[in-house]
């Protein structure tokens, strides 16, 4: 490993998988919590919802004019507005397992094949949340340690697969957002 990118990178690789499955395993284990039903007096966080869908939102909007910016080399805007969106999706993150603590999960109530499109839109959002973290981690990793030819080769996966993420939660959103009490 003579390469001083490569070398500066794989000391964050420990933490990219740490974190890879650290975050999922303890966003489901926080899902299964209600801490209402455990026995703690807490307000269901209902007016969480619109909030982190908007954030998802802003998330999706941030990777597009991040985009925008790399593409007319305006280096440190998109420096600048990635860093922006990573703050955007822990805080998303944060609220979303706070909301699910506090409040029961609301059922999909629409029939027919709306059924189908919302679970199939739903089951791609996770499956890609998931799959995603290592994929942002490792896109940043390469950025800060001026890895730039791979952090390019990366980044021309994960940009697509985090913007289908950030838009399909706001979809989501929209499609349960009628079924809420």
């Amino acid at each position: 490993m003579n390469n001083p990118d490569l070398k500066a990178e794989s000391k964050y690789n420990k933490w990219i998988v740490i974190l890879s499955v650290v975050i999922p395993l303890a966003v489901a284990a926080l899902f299964g919590v209600n801490l209402r039903k455990l026995g703690f007096d807490v307000a269901p966080l209902t007016f969480l919802p619109p909030i982190y869908a908007t954030i998802n939102g802003l998330t999706a909007v941030i990777l597009m004019v991040a985009f925008w910016a790399i593409k007319n080399k305006k280096i440190k805007l998109h420096e600048n507005l990635m860093k922006m969106a990573i703050g955007c999706s822990v805080v998303f993150l944060v609220m979303y397992v706070a909301y699910h603590m506090t409040s029961d999960s609301t059922p999909f109530g629409g029939e027919g094949a709306i059924k189908y499109v919302y679970f199939f839109i739903l089951i791609t959002h996770i499956l890609l949340s998931i799959v995603i973290i290592p994929f942002v981690l490792i896109t940043y990793v390469r950025a800060i340690t001026n890895n730039f030819e791979r952090h390019k080769k990366i980044a021309r996966i994960t940009f697509p697969m985090w913007l289908y993420v950030a838009i399909t939660g706001v979809i989501v959103y929209v499609m349960i957002s009628p079924y809420y009490a």
